[in-house]
This record gives structure tokens, sequence and C-alpha cells, in this order.
């Protein structure tokens, strides 16, 4: 079972006796099992947890803090997950960031009329929120890419949101 497990997908150590007691193993047996697994590198927390941060930052734009939460989760260690966590700079989570805002941004938006700006400016800030990102670097990122799509002409709004 936990061959299929793994094969499946890769699993964190927690992951897998959960699966292991929901069959009803014996919990002696399962860790037999899973210490067997961790000897011959089967199970690699720390891989586990390089992976998962590689592959959710990519595919859902997530941030550290997210990432963090998701780890946790999955019974990854605070210490395992920072390491993990440093493959990520400041820069990539940024721009993942500006990526996620310019995506979700309808064509043909009039960002000089102010409601609609304060409306797009809550909505994509929510959004980011969801991802893990901070409130004020949301503020922040969607403000700066509201800024860039408006143009120069439109200098007159400022920026509301430092």
């Amino acid at each position: 079972m936990v061959y299929r497990q793994l094969t499946a997908s890769s699993k964190s150590r927690l992951q897998l006796a959960r699966k292991l007691a929901e069959r009803n193993i014996p919990e002696d047996v399962a860790e037999a099992v899973l210490d067997k697994f961790q000897e011959v590198r089967l199970i690699d927390d720390a891989e586990f947890a390089d992976m998962w941060v590689r592959s959710r930052s990519q595919s859902r734009k997530l941030a550290k803090g997210a990432l963090r939460r998701e780890l946790a989760e999955k019974g990854i260690d605070q210490e395992t997950a920072s390491a993990a966590l440093e493959q990520l700079s400041d820069a990539d989570e940024e721009a993942a960031a500006r990526s996620l805002v310019e995506r979700k941004i309808r064509p043909g938006m009039d960002f000089t009329d102010r409601a609609e700006r304060d409306k797009s400016t809550r909505r994509l800030a929510s959004m980011l929120a969801r991802k893990g990102y901070q409130p004020s670097q949301a503020f922040r990122i969607v403000s700066e890419v509201l800024d860039a799509q408006a143009g120069p002409d439109n200098d007159q709004l400022g920026s509301r949101y430092p």
C-alpha cells in the first residue's frame, strides 16, 4: 500500500502514516515500515518539501506564507520547510504576484474611474491574500500594476496604497 501511495505522487512521512492508520495498520508496524522506507530514501521529507515548494510556487503562484502552511499540514517540520522555502527569493515571489495580477486584469477596464479602480484593487489584493501574500505587499503590487496599466497619462490618480 505504501508503494502504491508513493507511485501516485510523492508523500511526506505524516501523510503515509495517516494512510496506514486509515487501514487500521497497528502503529508499531506502521512505524517500522515507514522507518524502513525512510532508511532506503523512498521517504524523504526534505526532498518532498523542496519538490512541493517548486511545484506549488510555479503552478499556483503561492507565496511563502501559504506554502509554509501547506507544508505544516503535510507534517513537514519548520526547519525543513524553511530550508525548502529558501529556494524562493523575494524577487521570485513578487514576480509571481505581478504575473497573477496582470493575468486577472480584464481588458477594457477604466482605471481613471476611481470607483472601478478601488473595486479592482480590493478584488486583486484579496486574490493575492488568499495565495498567502501579505496585505501591504498585495496592495502595493496591485497599485503598481494598475498604475502601469493606466499609463503615464493617468498620474492624477496617484497611489492610495503604500
